[in-house]
């Protein structure tokens, strides 16, 4: 079956998202599957034709993509596996992007666009429906109304955090077990809304949910000049801002869930405060996740806006997941000081280390709980698994149909997962 059908360049003129996305692209993108290769060429961001082509072009504006038709089959399924729903982790597959690195962070966002409208047109011709969700609905409970106003109220709170005075924001609702929650790296704490809806939750637990220094609402220090540094986080000053914030608030020992950098600090709690949280939640957990920091260069760059890093994020998440909420996760996470992501990827992937550590954490003093998505690709399940193999007395369940962002890519599926472990901490 040929890679690219007739038409597809005048289909990629058609779609708004790949045109607003590909403003400015003058170059082409060439596609390669057991050798046969076309090229979609472009015009200051306006698909023109496709051609066949040997070989990539070189130099700036120009990007390849390599594969077996065995892996473009994977890629282009109706619902891809794990691992084969995106470019990024089907490289781990035998999937090559060839061409100018520049252009793929620029333009990577128009690029996953084109693996969309592949699939969507090789579903056509075989005769079913869209797999793209672009139409499908949000999943909000049947029955239950859309209220004047959301749960949560926030308010500002002031927190000594290595001798600095930060001004730190929070939202909060529910009464019960306080949980605080910790949200992912380049975030914020809006990502837990979801759950604070929930009346089974908010009537057991008061969920507290905080926007790390630098992220969402809360702001830099004053006392300090940090624009004249580069920002990193450490586990060190991770770790003091949800242990500061329960003791501002007067919790005793509260439960704390994260995920991502919070999956990873529920961990390092577990392991250095167990005497100040009675049980962890960790979302997408690792022990130590190895990448090489350098690979991320696009993540920070002078000619690579933020939507290449807040694309990336959307093949973190799962295919089956609902489109606006996948949408909304790629929104926050384009919202950010542009520095930020990278910087609390200093914490995830070089500071964070329990390798050693992690067969010493006391769950008879800290109750800890693992959950792991199927589709993320960046903790994933083997990470999630040797985490719990580490830790005597954890629990670890595989979420699937969840990636990377489970609370907020698919809030509905992810309480199904999360209920029995609120349950066990609630017995404790």
């Amino acid at each position: 079956m040929t890679l690219i059908p007739d038409g597809f360049a005048a289909r990629c003129a058609a779609d708004s998202e790949f045109t607003g996305a590909a403003r400015y692209w003058s170059g082409t993108l060439a596609l390669e599957s057991d050798g046969d290769r076309v090229e979609l060429v472009l015009v200051d961001g306006v698909p023109v034709a496709t051609r066949t082509e040997r070989a990539t072009r070189a130099g700036p504006g120009h990007v390849g993509i390599v594969g077996t038709a065995e892996i473009w089959d994977r890629l282009l399924a109706p619902t891809p596996d794990p691992y084969h729903n995106d470019i990024m982790p089907a490289q781990a597959f035998g999937l090559r992007i060839e061409g100018d690195q520049e252009t793929l962070w620029q333009y990577y966002p128009a690029i996953r666009r084109v693996i969309d409208l592949l699939r969507v047109a090789r579903v056509e011709r075989a005769g079913h429906h869209d797999p793209t969700g672009a139409e499908a609905p949000d999943r909000t409970p049947a029955g239950r109304p859309t209220p004047r106003f959301d749960s949560p109220v926030g308010r500002y709170v002031h927190l000594d955090l290595g001798g600095q005075d930060h001004r730190v924001y929070f939202e909060e609702a529910g009464t019960g077990l306080p949980l605080l929650l910790q949200h992912t790296a380049g975030s914020h704490g809006a990502q837990w809304r979801h759950l604070f809806e929930d009346p089974w939750v908010s009537g057991n637990f008061r969920l507290v949910a905080y926007d790390l220094p630098f992220h969402g609402k809360s702001l830099p220090p004053e006392g300090r000049a940090w624009w004249q540094e580069t920002y990193r986080l450490t586990t060190e000053f991770a770790m003091s801002v949800p242990v500061a914030l329960a003791g501002a608030l007067g919790l005793d020992r509260p439960a704390f869930m994260g995920c991502s950098i919070g999956g990873s600090l529920a961990l390092d709690l577990a392991r250095w405060h167990p005497e100040r949280f009675r049980a962890v939640i960790a979302l997408e957990p690792s022990l130590k996740v190895d990448t090489d920091v350098g690979q991320l260069a696009g993540f920070w760059h002078p000619r690579v806006n933020s939507e290449f890093k807040a694309h990336v994020m959307y093949g973190l998440m799962a295919p089956q997941s609902p489109e606006p909420q996948k949408r909304e996760t790629v929104f926050a996470y384009s919202q950010g000081w542009p520095p930020l992501f990278l910087g609390d990827l200093h914490y995830y992937l070089v500071d964070h280390d329990l390798r050693e550590e992690g067969a010493r954490i006391d769950t008879s003093k800290v109750a800890v709980h693992l959950l792991t998505g199927e589709y993320d690709y960046s903790a994933t399940v083997v990470h999630g698994a040797a985490a719990h193999e580490a830790i005597a007395g954890s629990t670890f369940a595989v979420m699937p149909g969840l990636g990377h962002f489970p609370m907020c890519e698919d809030p509905e599926r992810f309480l199904t997962h999360l209920r029995p472990v609120l349950e066990s901490v609630l017995a404790l």
